[in-house]
């Protein structure tokens, strides 16, 4: 086995679960019937959805293990593109001052950067020589930039939707207005000290929380009462796997001190350093 990090290993079983997840029956049909049947591109959109529990799958399997660690890694993180370029950008360009579709950008981009990550550090010779500004120190640096301009989404969507982000708050914490500008506002501040390199760690590890937190909080307890309807089980999930890729993007900064003020050159160099 190759495990690079607790977070890899984390990222790696939520992918298999959520593979087995897709396979449940019901599961395509489901995806399949939200798309327009004029939807442009449709018979590639439909083949995307029906690979998808396989891809996630194979490479949730493939990432425990040495030998298809890289190629893996690779294919999940060009898999989450393409879904992203085919899913997520289409309705950004067709509506650009609609929040919410960078909000949903987002959550894919983030996966996306995890996955990018583990591909940078796990990515094979052939790789490293032929695609080497995705791999090594640069594609980690790359991974956190994205990762960086997901969390600026997020943020700004706590304002832009505070009239759904506040009632989520726990009914026993005060102030849920507060709390609703306080976690965006992290969101925003967490991005600026990824994308300048100022106490970077830290705010990856504290986005990483957040996102945590979240899960545990605001969708556990809905789970656990058994009240949670299958719109808020599908926001437990995507928590729980933005949790897990902000994990691994923070095993990304294991060798840069917490409060650094490094450039993000050396900072992905200590990075790679730590395989």
């Amino acid at each position: 086995m190759r495990i690079a990090s607790v977070g890899h290993a984390v990222f790696a079983a939520t992918f298999i679960v959520l593979g087995i997840q897709g396979l449940l029956p019901g599961h395509f049909a489901q995806l399949v019937g939200q798309l327009p049947k004029d939807t442009a591109g449709r018979e590639l959109l439909v083949a995307l959805i029906y690979l998808r529990p396989f891809a996630y799958l194979a490479c949730g399997l493939g990432l425990f293990w040495q030998r298809s660690s890289g190629a893996a890694a690779r294919v999940l993180f060009a898999y989450l593109l393409l879904w992203m370029l085919a899913f997520k950008i289409p309705f950004i360009l067709r509506s650009p001052t609609v929040e919410v579709y960078y909000q949903s950008w987002g959550e894919t981009a983030v996966l996306a950067a995890g996955a990018w990550v583990l591909y940078a550090w796990l990515a094979p010779a052939w790789d490293r020589q032929r695609l080497g500004f995705a791999t090594g120190a640069r594609g980690v640096i790359d991974a956190r930039i994205l990762y960086a301009l997901a969390l600026i989404a997020f943020g700004l969507s706590h304002f832009a939707y505070l009239g759904n982000t506040a009632p989520l708050v726990p009914a026993w914490l005060p102030w849920h207005v507060f709390w609703a500008y306080f976690t965006g506002s992290t969101y925003l501040l967490a991005a600026a000290g990824i994308l300048i390199g100022v106490c970077a760690r830290l705010a990856a590890a504290l986005s990483a929380l957040q996102m945590g937190l979240f899960t545990l909080l605001v969708w556990t307890p809905l789970m656990v009462a058994g009240t949670i309807t299958a719109g808020q089980r599908g926001e437990f999930i995507v928590s729980w796997m933005l949790t897990a890729a902000a994990w691994v993007v923070t095993d990304s900064y294991r060798r840069v001190p917490w409060l650094a003020a490094r450039s993000h050159a050396s900072a992905g160099v200590a990075a790679e350093r730590a395989l």
